[in-house]
């Protein structure tokens, strides 16, 4: 009968202290308050939610892929920067039209504005591997032809409005 008592009062201190520690550790209403909450040291002087406005970002890519650009054709606003993805299983060498002198949106030659230091001329200057990519920012209000400088037989157009 002893070990009986005994097992007992260990169950009952054992639960009792399980649930003291427990709520102790439970988080309370007042642990968070929002910065705008109204606290004893500081008066709520912000009546209106807080607004925060993320700018629009206009993703302008064009992926280069064995069968060429896609799309081959986009619109952008100037000061816009395009991006382009190399995913063919071979180089690409993005630049503005007429192969092989890419002089149009630069009024440049390949052998005057390559390697191209103030990044001003439409025109990635090497070979591009797979994986990976090249931007150009157009400041230039135009239509802008563009090529693989190593396939010629793609290209396309970026209008700059």
């Amino acid at each position: 009968m002893n070990k009986f008592i005994i097992i007992v009062i260990v169950a009952v201190v054992s639960l009792g202290g399980y649930f003291i520690f427990n709520s102790a550790y439970q988080p309370t209403s007042s642990a968070y308050k929002p910065s705008n909450e109204k606290t004893d040291s500081q008066p709520n002087t912000n009546t209106q939610p807080l607004v925060v406005e993320v700018p629009t970002v206009n993703e302008n890519v064009i992926t280069y892929t064995d069968s060429g650009y896609s799309p081959n054709t986009i619109t952008i606003k100037n000061g816009e920067t395009v991006t382009f993805k190399n995913q063919s299983s071979k180089l690409m060498w993005p630049a503005s039209a007429m192969h092989p002198d890419h002089i149009l949106y630069s009024g440049t030659s390949l052998d005057k504005h390559c390697p191209d230091t103030t990044n001003s001329a439409f025109d990635a200057c090497v070979g591009i591997l797979s994986g990976a990519q090249w931007s150009f920012k157009f400041d230039k209000v135009g239509a802008w032809g563009f090529h693989d400088h190593l396939s010629p037989k793609n290209f396309g157009k970026i209008t700059v409005e």
